[in-house]
Protein backbone atom coordinates (compact mmCIF):
# COMPACT_ATOMS: atom_id res chain seq x y z
CA UNK A 1 0.00 0.00 0.00
CA UNK A 2 1.17 3.58 -0.68
CA UNK A 3 1.76 6.01 2.19
CA UNK A 4 -1.16 7.54 4.07
CA UNK A 5 -0.42 11.14 2.77
CA UNK A 6 0.08 9.73 -0.53
CA UNK A 7 -3.23 7.83 -0.69
CA UNK A 8 -4.97 10.77 0.92
CA UNK A 9 -3.67 12.90 -2.62
CA UNK A 10 -5.36 10.35 -4.17
CA UNK A 11 -8.37 10.09 -2.33
CA UNK A 12 -9.44 13.69 -1.71
CA UNK A 13 -9.50 14.53 -5.62
CA UNK A 14 -12.81 16.07 -6.57
CA UNK A 15 -14.45 14.56 -3.37
CA UNK A 16 -17.27 17.77 -1.96
CA UNK A 17 -17.09 16.14 1.70
CA UNK A 18 -15.34 13.65 4.21
CA UNK A 19 -17.20 13.05 7.48
CA UNK A 20 -15.09 13.03 9.47
CA UNK A 21 -11.61 13.51 7.71
CA UNK A 22 -9.66 12.74 11.09
CA UNK A 23 -11.18 9.25 11.18
CA UNK A 24 -10.28 8.51 7.50
CA UNK A 25 -6.77 9.33 8.32
CA UNK A 26 -6.97 6.71 11.61
CA UNK A 27 -8.38 4.02 9.34
CA UNK A 28 -5.86 4.60 6.63
CA UNK A 29 -3.31 4.90 8.99
CA UNK A 30 -4.43 1.19 10.86
CA UNK A 31 -4.82 -0.23 7.39
CA UNK A 32 -1.06 0.71 6.24
CA UNK A 33 -0.06 -0.64 9.62
CA UNK A 34 -1.75 -4.21 9.07
CA UNK A 35 -1.93 -5.05 5.78
CA UNK A 36 -5.37 -5.26 5.82
CA UNK A 37 -7.75 -2.94 3.24
CA UNK A 38 -10.47 -0.78 3.80
CA UNK A 39 -14.24 -1.99 3.71
CA UNK A 40 -15.29 0.40 1.13
CA UNK A 41 -19.32 0.36 0.46
CA UNK A 42 -21.64 2.07 -2.07
CA UNK A 43 -25.39 1.07 -2.83
CA UNK A 44 -27.21 1.37 -5.60
CA UNK A 45 -30.73 0.49 -5.31
CA UNK A 46 -31.26 -0.11 -9.05
CA UNK A 47 -34.28 1.80 -10.11
CA UNK A 48 -32.92 2.49 -14.11
CA UNK A 49 -31.12 0.29 -15.67
CA UNK A 50 -28.48 2.70 -17.57
CA UNK A 51 -25.19 4.16 -16.17
CA UNK A 52 -24.51 7.66 -17.20
CA UNK A 53 -21.46 9.78 -16.18
CA UNK A 54 -23.16 10.89 -13.39
CA UNK A 55 -23.34 7.70 -11.96
CA UNK A 56 -19.73 7.64 -12.60
CA UNK A 57 -18.49 9.89 -10.63
CA UNK A 58 -18.68 7.56 -7.46
CA UNK A 59 -17.82 4.68 -9.16
CA UNK A 60 -14.47 6.27 -10.34
CA UNK A 61 -13.52 7.08 -7.02
CA UNK A 62 -14.36 3.55 -5.87
CA UNK A 63 -11.59 2.42 -8.48
CA UNK A 64 -9.40 4.55 -7.24
CA UNK A 65 -9.72 3.02 -3.78
CA UNK A 66 -9.44 -0.52 -5.56
CA UNK A 67 -6.11 0.49 -6.96
CA UNK A 68 -4.69 1.56 -4.09
CA UNK A 69 -5.59 -1.94 -2.35
CA UNK A 70 -8.97 -1.41 -0.41
CA UNK A 71 -12.04 -3.97 -0.55
CA UNK A 72 -15.04 -2.51 -2.82
CA UNK A 73 -18.30 -3.70 -1.64
CA UNK A 74 -21.32 -3.18 -4.11
CA UNK A 75 -24.75 -3.68 -2.42
CA UNK A 76 -27.45 -4.10 -4.90
CA UNK A 77 -30.23 -2.93 -3.15
CA UNK A 78 -32.94 -5.33 -4.82
CA UNK A 79 -34.79 -4.87 -1.03
CA UNK A 80 -34.57 -1.11 -0.41
CA UNK A 81 -35.46 -0.89 -4.20
CA UNK A 82 -38.72 -1.92 -3.27
CA UNK A 83 -39.20 1.13 -1.16
CA UNK A 84 -37.15 3.66 -3.73
CA UNK A 85 -34.73 6.23 -2.06
CA UNK A 86 -37.54 9.06 -1.01
CA UNK A 87 -33.92 11.69 -1.23
CA UNK A 88 -35.25 14.52 -3.27
CA UNK A 89 -38.64 13.81 -4.22
CA UNK A 90 -41.67 15.50 -3.51
CA UNK A 91 -43.99 12.48 -3.50
CA UNK A 92 -44.15 8.35 -2.51
CA UNK A 93 -42.20 6.54 -5.12
CA UNK A 94 -43.36 3.50 -6.86
CA UNK A 95 -41.98 0.59 -5.82
CA UNK A 96 -40.66 -1.62 -8.10
CA UNK A 97 -42.18 -4.62 -8.67
CA UNK A 98 -39.49 -8.02 -8.09
CA UNK A 99 -38.49 -8.38 -11.91
CA UNK A 100 -37.96 -4.65 -12.25
CA UNK A 101 -35.41 -4.92 -9.75
CA UNK A 102 -33.91 -8.02 -11.41
CA UNK A 103 -33.51 -6.72 -14.78
CA UNK A 104 -32.24 -3.49 -13.62
CA UNK A 105 -29.57 -5.50 -11.41
CA UNK A 106 -28.52 -7.31 -13.83
CA UNK A 107 -27.97 -4.52 -16.25
CA UNK A 108 -26.24 -2.79 -13.51
CA UNK A 109 -23.86 -5.50 -12.95
CA UNK A 110 -23.00 -5.47 -16.56
CA UNK A 111 -22.55 -1.77 -16.61
CA UNK A 112 -20.21 -1.13 -13.49
CA UNK A 113 -17.56 -3.33 -14.57
CA UNK A 114 -16.31 -1.49 -17.35
CA UNK A 115 -15.62 0.82 -14.61
CA UNK A 116 -14.64 -1.77 -11.71
CA UNK A 117 -12.46 -4.68 -11.46
CA UNK A 118 -14.78 -7.62 -11.43
CA UNK A 119 -12.18 -9.87 -9.61
CA UNK A 120 -11.76 -7.48 -7.11
CA UNK A 121 -15.02 -6.29 -6.07
CA UNK A 122 -17.77 -8.01 -3.98
CA UNK A 123 -21.11 -7.64 -5.42
CA UNK A 124 -24.15 -8.55 -2.74
CA UNK A 125 -27.91 -7.78 -2.33
CA UNK A 126 -29.22 -6.60 1.14
CA UNK A 127 -32.28 -8.63 0.40
CA UNK A 128 -30.07 -11.68 1.86
CA UNK A 129 -29.76 -9.34 5.54
CA UNK A 130 -32.73 -7.08 5.43
CA UNK A 131 -35.34 -10.04 3.99
CA UNK A 132 -34.74 -12.52 7.32
CA UNK A 133 -35.04 -9.56 10.00
CA UNK A 134 -38.23 -10.35 12.14
CA UNK A 135 -40.38 -8.12 13.00
CA UNK A 136 -39.23 -7.89 16.38
CA UNK A 137 -35.77 -7.02 14.68
CA UNK A 138 -37.57 -4.16 12.52
CA UNK A 139 -38.95 -2.75 16.03
CA UNK A 140 -35.69 -2.73 17.78
CA UNK A 141 -34.00 -1.08 14.57
CA UNK A 142 -37.04 1.64 14.18
CA UNK A 143 -36.18 2.37 17.90
CA UNK A 144 -32.84 3.86 17.51
CA UNK A 145 -34.01 7.32 15.69
CA UNK A 146 -36.91 9.29 16.30
CA UNK A 147 -39.47 10.91 14.26
CA UNK A 148 -38.54 14.15 15.11
CA UNK A 149 -34.97 13.73 13.66
CA UNK A 150 -36.15 11.72 10.47
CA UNK A 151 -38.32 14.94 9.85
CA UNK A 152 -35.22 17.42 9.85
CA UNK A 153 -34.48 15.72 6.83
CA UNK A 154 -34.91 18.81 4.06
CA UNK A 155 -37.51 16.29 1.80
CA UNK A 156 -39.91 15.18 4.04
CA UNK A 157 -39.60 18.36 6.40
CA UNK A 158 -40.97 20.26 2.93
CA UNK A 159 -43.61 17.21 1.98
CA UNK A 160 -44.42 17.48 6.08
CA UNK A 161 -45.05 21.53 5.94
CA UNK A 162 -46.85 21.20 2.67
CA UNK A 163 -49.43 18.87 3.97
CA UNK A 164 -48.04 15.92 0.95
CA UNK A 165 -48.23 12.38 2.60
CA UNK A 166 -45.15 10.52 3.64
CA UNK A 167 -45.61 6.85 4.10
CA UNK A 168 -44.60 5.03 7.05
CA UNK A 169 -42.42 3.02 4.97
CA UNK A 170 -40.36 5.81 3.57
CA UNK A 171 -38.97 6.10 7.60
CA UNK A 172 -37.78 2.60 6.93
CA UNK A 173 -35.35 3.55 3.89
CA UNK A 174 -32.79 5.69 5.88
CA UNK A 175 -33.33 3.37 8.47
CA UNK A 176 -32.55 0.24 6.28
CA UNK A 177 -29.14 1.51 3.98
CA UNK A 178 -27.76 2.38 7.52
CA UNK A 179 -28.21 -1.29 8.24
CA UNK A 180 -26.40 -2.21 5.48
CA UNK A 181 -23.41 -0.72 7.12
CA UNK A 182 -23.77 -2.79 10.90
CA UNK A 183 -24.46 -5.88 8.07
CA UNK A 184 -21.01 -5.26 6.43
CA UNK A 185 -18.90 -3.57 8.88
CA UNK A 186 -18.04 -0.86 6.29
CA UNK A 187 -15.35 1.47 7.01
CA UNK A 188 -16.20 3.76 4.42
CA UNK A 189 -19.47 4.43 2.70
CA UNK A 190 -19.55 6.29 -0.43
CA UNK A 191 -22.45 8.60 -2.54
CA UNK A 192 -23.50 11.95 -3.72
CA UNK A 193 -23.94 14.93 -1.69
CA UNK A 194 -27.77 14.47 -1.83
CA UNK A 195 -27.12 11.01 -0.07
CA UNK A 196 -25.41 13.22 3.32
CA UNK A 197 -28.59 12.15 5.37
CA UNK A 198 -28.88 8.14 4.30
CA UNK A 199 -24.65 8.25 5.04
CA UNK A 200 -24.73 9.69 8.79
CA UNK A 201 -27.17 7.36 8.98
CA UNK A 202 -24.81 4.57 8.49
CA UNK A 203 -22.59 5.73 10.97
CA UNK A 204 -25.21 6.43 13.48
CA UNK A 205 -26.81 2.98 13.86
CA UNK A 206 -22.78 1.51 13.39
CA UNK A 207 -22.41 3.13 17.33
CA UNK A 208 -25.50 1.88 18.66
CA UNK A 209 -24.43 -1.85 17.35
CA UNK A 210 -21.24 -1.26 19.30
CA UNK A 211 -19.47 -0.96 15.79
CA UNK A 212 -15.99 1.50 14.30
CA UNK A 213 -18.58 4.19 12.43
CA UNK A 214 -17.59 4.71 8.89
CA UNK A 215 -16.44 7.59 7.45
CA UNK A 216 -18.90 9.32 4.72
CA UNK A 217 -17.36 10.40 2.00
CA UNK A 218 -19.32 12.60 -0.54
CA UNK A 219 -18.95 12.93 -4.15
CA UNK A 220 -20.16 16.12 -6.12
CA UNK A 221 -23.05 16.01 -8.17
CA UNK A 222 -21.95 16.18 -11.97
CA UNK A 223 -23.94 19.01 -13.95
CA UNK A 224 -25.22 17.96 -17.34
CA UNK A 225 -24.61 19.00 -20.79
CA UNK A 226 -26.71 22.45 -20.34
CA UNK A 227 -24.48 23.47 -17.77
CA UNK A 228 -27.21 23.91 -15.02
CA UNK A 229 -29.18 20.94 -14.13
CA UNK A 230 -27.53 17.58 -12.72
CA UNK A 231 -26.86 15.24 -15.36
CA UNK A 232 -30.44 13.33 -15.36
CA UNK A 233 -31.81 11.06 -18.68
CA UNK A 234 -35.12 12.52 -18.12
CA UNK A 235 -33.75 16.23 -19.05
CA UNK A 236 -31.63 14.79 -22.08
CA UNK A 237 -28.25 16.46 -21.34
CA UNK A 238 -26.61 13.29 -20.14
CA UNK A 239 -24.10 11.17 -21.87
CA UNK A 240 -24.37 7.13 -21.49
CA UNK A 241 -21.74 5.43 -21.36
CA UNK A 242 -23.48 2.72 -23.38
CA UNK A 243 -24.20 5.33 -26.21
CA UNK A 244 -22.06 4.68 -29.59
CA UNK A 245 -18.63 6.01 -29.59
CA UNK A 246 -19.67 8.42 -31.84
CA UNK A 247 -22.44 10.15 -29.71
CA UNK A 248 -20.68 10.23 -27.03
CA UNK A 249 -17.85 12.04 -28.49
CA UNK A 250 -20.17 14.65 -30.08
CA UNK A 251 -22.10 15.40 -27.11
CA UNK A 252 -18.70 15.30 -24.98
CA UNK A 253 -18.28 18.46 -27.41
CA UNK A 254 -21.02 20.39 -26.26
CA UNK A 255 -19.99 20.56 -23.14
CA UNK A 256 -19.58 24.11 -21.42
CA UNK A 257 -15.98 25.68 -20.99
CA UNK A 258 -16.29 26.19 -17.77
CA UNK A 259 -17.73 22.57 -16.87
CA UNK A 260 -14.41 21.27 -19.21
CA UNK A 261 -11.80 21.09 -15.91
CA UNK A 262 -14.81 19.60 -13.67
CA UNK A 263 -15.63 16.69 -16.08
CA UNK A 264 -11.67 15.79 -16.63
CA UNK A 265 -11.07 15.80 -12.56
CA UNK A 266 -14.60 13.56 -11.56
CA UNK A 267 -15.43 10.97 -15.03
CA UNK A 268 -11.99 10.28 -16.40
CA UNK A 269 -8.61 8.54 -15.66
CA UNK A 270 -6.20 11.42 -16.01
CA UNK A 271 -3.37 11.62 -13.51
CA UNK A 272 -3.43 14.59 -10.98
CA UNK A 273 -0.56 15.68 -12.70
CA UNK A 274 -2.12 15.97 -16.10
CA UNK A 275 -5.06 17.16 -14.82
CA UNK A 276 -3.29 20.32 -13.52
CA UNK A 277 -1.55 21.02 -16.68
CA UNK A 278 -5.13 21.35 -18.20
CA UNK A 279 -6.20 23.21 -15.34
CA UNK A 280 -3.03 25.77 -16.19
CA UNK A 281 -3.02 25.67 -19.82
CA UNK A 282 -6.68 26.53 -20.25
CA UNK A 283 -5.91 29.42 -17.37
CA UNK A 284 -3.14 30.62 -19.04
CA UNK A 285 -4.24 30.49 -22.58
CA UNK A 286 -1.61 27.90 -23.37
CA UNK A 287 -4.18 25.27 -24.01
CA UNK A 288 -6.98 26.01 -26.38
CA UNK A 289 -10.71 25.28 -24.72
CA UNK A 290 -11.25 23.17 -28.39
CA UNK A 291 -8.09 21.15 -28.38
CA UNK A 292 -8.58 20.30 -24.40
CA UNK A 293 -12.34 19.44 -25.05
CA UNK A 294 -11.28 16.85 -28.38
CA UNK A 295 -9.13 15.48 -25.73
CA UNK A 296 -11.59 15.34 -23.28
CA UNK A 297 -13.73 13.63 -25.97
CA UNK A 298 -11.33 11.34 -27.01
CA UNK A 299 -10.34 9.71 -23.35
CA UNK A 300 -14.23 9.38 -22.71
CA UNK A 301 -14.90 7.09 -25.67
CA UNK A 302 -11.47 5.59 -24.85
CA UNK A 303 -12.37 4.83 -21.45
CA UNK A 304 -16.11 3.09 -22.83
CA UNK A 305 -15.84 1.86 -26.03
CA UNK A 306 -11.36 1.21 -26.35
CA UNK A 307 -8.79 3.35 -28.20
CA UNK A 308 -9.48 2.39 -31.93
CA UNK A 309 -13.34 3.54 -31.33
CA UNK A 310 -11.88 6.85 -30.10
CA UNK A 311 -9.51 7.84 -32.77
CA UNK A 312 -12.48 6.42 -34.77
CA UNK A 313 -14.76 9.09 -33.32
CA UNK A 314 -12.44 11.83 -33.39
CA UNK A 315 -11.74 10.88 -37.15
CA UNK A 316 -15.57 11.26 -38.01
CA UNK A 317 -15.86 14.26 -35.82
CA UNK A 318 -13.19 15.89 -37.59
CA UNK A 319 -14.05 15.03 -41.30
CA UNK A 320 -17.96 16.05 -40.58
CA UNK A 321 -17.98 18.94 -38.18
CA UNK A 322 -14.24 20.45 -39.12
CA UNK A 323 -13.97 19.74 -42.81
CA UNK A 324 -18.37 20.25 -43.33
CA UNK A 325 -18.30 16.54 -44.76
CA UNK A 326 -21.20 13.71 -44.00
CA UNK A 327 -21.20 11.33 -41.77
CA UNK A 328 -19.69 7.77 -43.55
CA UNK A 329 -21.96 6.39 -41.50
CA UNK A 330 -25.29 6.99 -40.89
CA UNK A 331 -29.06 5.36 -40.56
CA UNK A 332 -30.66 4.25 -44.17
CA UNK A 333 -34.31 4.94 -43.56
CA UNK A 334 -36.42 2.67 -45.67
CA UNK A 335 -39.52 4.59 -47.56
CA UNK A 336 -42.06 3.47 -50.35
CA UNK A 337 -40.95 5.35 -53.57
CA UNK A 338 -43.97 8.10 -54.81
CA UNK A 339 -43.97 11.19 -56.72
CA UNK A 340 -45.78 12.75 -54.31
CA UNK A 341 -44.36 15.50 -52.43
CA UNK A 342 -44.14 15.18 -48.01
CA UNK A 343 -45.12 17.60 -46.16
CA UNK A 344 -40.70 18.92 -44.34
CA UNK A 345 -42.00 18.49 -40.89
CA UNK A 346 -43.94 14.94 -41.21
CA UNK A 347 -40.92 13.55 -43.45
CA UNK A 348 -38.59 14.57 -40.43
CA UNK A 349 -40.91 12.44 -38.07
CA UNK A 350 -41.04 9.11 -39.99
CA UNK A 351 -37.51 9.77 -40.83
CA UNK A 352 -36.68 9.48 -36.89
CA UNK A 353 -34.98 13.11 -36.95
CA UNK A 354 -38.04 14.79 -34.50
CA UNK A 355 -40.59 13.44 -32.14
CA UNK A 356 -43.03 15.42 -33.38
CA UNK A 357 -44.16 17.86 -36.51
CA UNK A 358 -43.74 20.79 -33.96
CA UNK A 359 -40.65 20.22 -32.99
CA UNK A 360 -39.49 19.43 -37.15
CA UNK A 361 -41.57 22.69 -38.03
CA UNK A 362 -39.01 24.45 -34.66
CA UNK A 363 -35.43 22.74 -36.21
CA UNK A 364 -36.70 24.37 -39.64
CA UNK A 365 -37.68 27.90 -38.35
CA UNK A 366 -34.36 27.84 -36.20
CA UNK A 367 -32.17 27.20 -39.97
CA UNK A 368 -31.26 23.56 -38.45
CA UNK A 369 -32.76 21.20 -41.18
CA UNK A 370 -30.40 20.57 -44.65
CA UNK A 371 -31.52 18.43 -47.64
CA UNK A 372 -28.31 16.89 -49.46
CA UNK A 373 -26.79 19.66 -47.74
CA UNK A 374 -29.18 22.91 -48.50
CA UNK A 375 -30.66 24.75 -45.81
CA UNK A 376 -34.42 24.69 -45.45
CA UNK A 377 -36.31 27.37 -43.83
CA UNK A 378 -39.81 27.05 -44.65
CA UNK A 379 -41.99 24.96 -42.83
CA UNK A 380 -44.77 24.71 -45.42
CA UNK A 381 -41.74 23.37 -47.95
CA UNK A 382 -42.93 20.10 -49.53
CA UNK A 383 -40.08 17.60 -50.65
CA UNK A 384 -40.09 15.36 -53.37
CA UNK A 385 -38.38 12.25 -51.87
CA UNK A 386 -35.45 10.78 -53.62
CA UNK A 387 -33.38 7.56 -53.13
CA UNK A 388 -29.91 8.12 -51.41
CA UNK A 389 -31.43 12.11 -50.24
CA UNK A 390 -29.31 12.88 -46.79
CA UNK A 391 -31.81 15.18 -44.58
CA UNK A 392 -29.77 16.83 -41.71
CA UNK A 393 -31.30 18.20 -38.27
CA UNK A 394 -28.82 20.02 -36.53
CA UNK A 395 -24.89 19.06 -36.23
CA UNK A 396 -25.40 15.39 -35.36
CA UNK A 397 -28.60 13.88 -36.82
CA UNK A 398 -28.59 12.66 -40.29
CA UNK A 399 -30.62 10.10 -42.34
CA UNK A 400 -30.12 8.58 -45.49
CA UNK A 401 -33.78 7.69 -47.80
CA UNK A 402 -33.66 4.39 -49.49
CA UNK A 403 -36.30 3.94 -51.75
CA UNK A 404 -38.10 0.61 -51.53
CA UNK A 405 -39.78 -0.99 -54.89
Amino acid sequence: MLPVEQQLRIIKRGVAEILPEPLLVEKLKRSVSTGVPLRVKLGLDPTAPDIHLGHTVVLRKLKQFQDLGHHIIIIIGDFTGRIGDPTGKSETRKQLTEEEIRINARTYEEQIFRILDKEKTEVVFNSSWLAPLSFADVIKLAAQYTVARMLEREDFSKRFKEGRPISIHEFFYPLMQGYDSVALKADIEFGGTDQKFNLLMGRHLQEQFGQEPQVAIMMPILEGLDGVNKMSKSLGNYIGINEPPGEIYGKAMSIPDDLMVRYYELVTDVSLEELEAIRHGLKTGGLHPRDAKMRLAHTLVRLYHGIEAADNAQAEFIRVFQQRDIPTNMPEISLPASDAPVWLPKLLVQLGLAVSNSEAKRAIQQGAVKINGEKITNVDEEVTIADGMVVQVGKRKFAKIVLSK
